[in-house]
């Protein structure tokens, strides 16, 4: 390394929580009161060109310490590293993070650790997105497919997908890409809504914002399910007429029945059509989302927010237990890890629909359902993002929606960076809502 070489000379954590549940915002038969939060980090560089990386990880507040202090573990694999070296080579990273065998024994490739590895990289992504001046699904997509191929760990997943099955895939998805890319950025790429969905809402509240996202251009909402069955029957009559017949209406039951209860459940709710049930049971029942989806069609079966790694992904797919696959963007090990997760759907053919919503979630894996329609998949045939209509205004370059459809993010980056403002607001214990909310709540108990 040359003395004069650029490095990453500072990794910066921050605890953020926003207090959702008092609005019941993200209510879901599991999680009844999320506060919806972010275990937030920054790389800093003495690169003297003002850029930064940023990630984060989702949570849905207490733990959140946990997340951040998991991060935090990971800062001597990072200090001292040549910004240019890591930029050129993401997967560097990543495989270093993943193979230390200290840390490794806390997962391997799961849990805790791992969301963390996936907040890392994804900000170095972030900086790399920003060091080449490209949004992320563009420099994904502008990349040759030989070096997308060396980002990906193919460790345990080679009898689903080989490298050479993976640059097979990746160089078919270059043939009419530049044509793809100009339809996105005409176009934009198909969302869907669970904004009306959420499970505290009252059936007044679930109608109107059924009507307004269908005026909104959503071609498809989702309802939380699986608290109480006529509750749900309720709502799903009331949620269908608002929407008509035409507008696809997904449930997630957020992993709350056993695989029989799932059966019965699903095929109660049958006359009112729903697309697909996502979250049976267990995201770690792969045989159990077999059983479910044979015995729930034409009802599809959709699964991944908390798949926890690639691994599980290829076995769902081989077992095929999943007509839908979810991909989330801060739940496995970054960028690279979902890279290995987009190429194990194309290889099966099945249709990807990222999970997104929470703390910035949608301003994220947009990124990556872009990069797959343009130079992987090349479709958008029963495809959708998620998008749920919740703190974005807390991002330096929120998602913008035009009639139901994500538009193509212009800017360099992976779109993670938070407003410094809301940093200094919603940092806990010690951010300026907090605060005033502690000072209010003493004052109501004195």
């Amino acid at each position: 390394m040359s003395a004069t070489s650029a490095c990453i000379t500072a990794i910066d954590t921050h605890d953020i929580r926003f207090p959702t549940s008092r609005e019941l915002d993200g209510s879901d038969a599991m999680n009844p009161d999320p506060d919806y939060s972010a275990a937030y980090v920054v790389l800093r560089t003495d690169a003297g060109d003002g850029l930064e990386g940023h990630g984060f990880v989702f949570t849905i507040g207490r733990g959140n310490d946990v997340q951040v202090a998991a991060i935090e573990a990971l800062r001597p694999h990072l200090i001292g590293r040549p910004v240019d070296e890591v930029c050129a080579d993401p997967g560097s990273v990543a495989r270093d993070l993943t193979g230390d065998s200290q840390l490794r024994w806390l997962g391997p490739e799961k849990g805790v650790m791992h969301m963390a590895i996936g907040a890392v990289v994804n900000a170095v992504w972030d900086l790399a997105a920003k060091r080449a001046d490209k949004p992320l699904w563009r420099l994904l997509a502008d990349a040759e497919p030989e070096w997308l191929v060396s980002q990906i760990d193919f460790r345990y997943i080679a009898d689903a997908l080989t490298p050479e099955r993976a640059l097979e895939l990746l160089r078919r998805g270059k043939e009419g890409a530049a044509g793809r890319a100009a339809t996105l950025e005409k176009r934009g790429y198909p969302g869907y809504t669970t904004s009306p969905g959420w499970l505290g809402y009252s059936d007044e509240k679930l109608t109107r914002l059924a009507k307004q996202a269908v005026a909104d251009g959503f071609a498809q909402i989702k309802l939380k399910v699986g608290a109480d069955l006529d509750d749900d029957v309720r709502r799903l009559r009331a949620a269908r007429a608002a929407v008509g017949a035409d507008v696809r209406i997904a449930i997630d039951a957020n992993q709350r029945w056993n695989v029989g209860e799932a059966v019965a459940w699903v095929n109660a709710l049958g006359e009112f059509e729903p697309y697909w049930i996502e979250e049976p049971t267990s995201p770690d029942d792969i045989l159990g989302h077999a059983a479910v989806r044979e015995a729930v069609a034409p009802v599809k079966v959709a699964t991944g927010e908390h798949v926890q790694n690639r691994i599980v992904f290829k076995q769902l797919l081989q077992a095929g237990a999943i007509d839908v696959l979810q991909i989330d963007a801060a739940r496995v090990g970054g960028v690279n890890e979902n890279l290995a997760i987009l190429l194990l759907a194309a290889a099966f053919g099945v249709p990807v629909c990222p999970h997104a919503g929470g703390v910035g979630l949608c301003e994220l894996v947009q990124h990556l359902s872009m990069f797959d329609y343009v130079a992987l998949s090349g479709t958008v045939e029963d495809r959708a993002i998620e998008y749920v209509d919740h703190l974005h205004e807390h991002f330096v370059t929120p998602v913008v929606i035009r009639q139901g459809h994500y538009t193509a993010p212009a800017a360099p980056g992976f779109s993670a960076q938070m407003r410094p403002e809301s940093i200094d607001e919603f940092r806990y214990p010690d951010g300026t809502f907090w605060v005033a909310d502690r000072a209010r709540q003493e004052g109501q108990q004195a």
